[in-house]
């Protein structure tokens, strides 16, 4: 096989395996994980559940390629963001309810024994939260106007920003997610005095 053959197989198989895993999300956002089969990914794609093996060998191994796509949408942990950029990762989000709705799902399940994405979002929140403690400390320094250190306000920026997906994919016309978000920043830069002393 010629070299350009050869990137022309690994550019299909590149494209098949992100066609499998938007299919997954799509799966996923439908049934939840424990409801969501290989066989029903494949028939959306059109593969058997042998040919979908051949490219994601477990199922486990499909929803990582899932969870990393989404991580990667967002970038985050790992890029530094700003608050204001925070605000307008949310709006971003508002405009694919489809991969909200399928983290929320995964995030949901996820608190049970033994389910296998248990561990990925543990450290997946504690590397988040210390992401934004930095976030915060760029912004207000060391105390944030309430007070707050920029590391027991991480956990409440974080709950913010997962809890309002949940209460908008609920009632999508009720929440306005950006605008709940943006509110919240303001909150957080008011001071007001709480949490010193």
């Amino acid at each position: 096989m010629s070299y350009g053959g050869a990137m022309t197989a690994r550019t299909r198989s590149e494209e098949r395996r992100a066609e499998i895993v938007r299919a997954a999300l799509a799966v996923i956002a439908e049934r939840g994980y424990r409801g969501a089969s290989l066989a029903a990914v494949a028939e959306r794609v059109g593969l058997t559940q042998q040919g979908l093996l051949h490219y994601f060998p477990t199922k486990e191994a499909l929803l990582v390629a899932v969870l990393k796509e989404r991580d990667q949408w967002d970038a985050v942990p790992d890029t530094t963001w700003r608050v204001d950029l925070l605000a307008s990762l949310v709006e971003y989000n508002a405009m694919r309810p489809g991969i909200i709705q399928t983290f929320s799902a995964l995030l949901g399940e996820s608190v049970t024994e033994g389910h296998p994405v248990r561990e990925y979002f543990t450290e997946r929140y504690g590397r988040v939260r210390a992401t934004m403690a930095e976030v915060l400390r760029a912004e207000y320094g060391e105390r944030l106007p309430n007070g707050l250190t920029p590391e027991r306000a991480a956990p409440l920026l974080v709950a913010v920003m997962d809890g309002l997906q949940y209460q908008w994919l609920l009632d999508p016309e009720g929440v306005d997610m950006p605008g709940a978000f943006r509110d919240f920043l303001t909150l957080l830069g008011e001071g007001g005095g709480a949490g010193r002393g």
